[in-house]
């Protein structure tokens, strides 16, 4: 089995409203690849691509009782989407339910009954990425910058104003190009530098990790956040790699799709 190097996405097929409003922002906060999915139809050929994601389906809305079951079996019956890891979630309570997906089904990520409440709901589910290593080896979740989504920088350096373009984002730092030509030593430290993600403004002190020359006139400058980024930094960076995600499967779908 190959190595999970880079996590595992993870798919929200028509989450429910408890859901969506609060439990998908936790688990970015928890550094998980989280993506939320509004057409079933439109799922299957992602999952070909993907076939090591986690798929959690909300059975309660837009298909019948039969109708969800046999969707989920199509999948589990097909090897096409094997390695593909399907979890339930419901607010329906019937125990024979639970057993024709969990016994006849196999699915491997439970049938989780939102009735227990919010916070035993996120536990179950943090608990069932925790267990399929749904981090992989890597410790933040990244994102990269897109079309949609513009994210910029400046820093006050001396008596220079200097600018530049944000190409990807964690919360722990960040890759960067400068507009101006610039030679910073490893270990510099770049003091408040603002950060526009979507229109939200964040400082935070920075110190620089590394470079790599991309072509002959762009360097990419690796910087990492120091200890004293606030909780509230943290948190709209968290927002901004949420909307960037979103978009970016949004984009590929299209593609796929037509």
């Amino acid at each position: 089995m190959a190595e999970n190097n880079f996590g595992k996405k993870v798919f929200f097929l028509y989450p429910h409203s408890v859901i969506a409003s609060d439990l998908l922002d936790d688990l970015i906060k928890n550094e998980y690849e989280i993506y939320t999915l509004k057409d079933f139809k439109k799922v299957k050929l992602l999952l070909k691509k993907y076939k090591d994601s986690i798929l959690f389906i909300n059975i309660d809305e837009h298909l019948n009782e039969k109708e969800w079951f046999e969707f989920v079996e199509s999948i589990v019956n097909n090897n096409d989407y094997k390695g593909v890891q399907i979890g339930i979630l419901t607010y329906n309570e019937h125990k024979e339910l639970a057993e024709k997906y969990l016994i006849d089904l196999s699915i491997s990520c439970g049938f989780i009954q939102l009735k227990l409440g919010k916070e035993d709901s996120k536990k179950i589910i943090l608990k069932t990425l925790e267990v399929n290593e749904c981090k992989g080896k890597r410790k933040f979740i990244r994102a990269k910058s897109n079309n949609l989504s513009k994210s910029t920088f400046n820093v006050k350096i001396g008596n220079d104003l200097l600018t530049g373009t944000i190409v990807d984002i964690s919360s722990a730092g960040m890759a960067c190009t400068f507009d101006q030509t610039v030679n910073f030593a490893k270990n510099s430290l770049l003091p408040k530098m603002q950060l526009k993600l979507n229109g939200r403004l964040i400082l935070v002190d920075s110190i620089v990790f590394g470079h790599r020359q991309v072509n002959e006139k762009e360097t990419l400058i690796v910087v990492m956040f120091t200890n004293s980024i606030s909780d509230d930094s943290k948190n709209k960076i968290y927002k901004y790699i949420g909307e960037v995600l979103q978009e970016n499967i949004e984009s590929e779908i299209k593609q796929i799709y037509g």
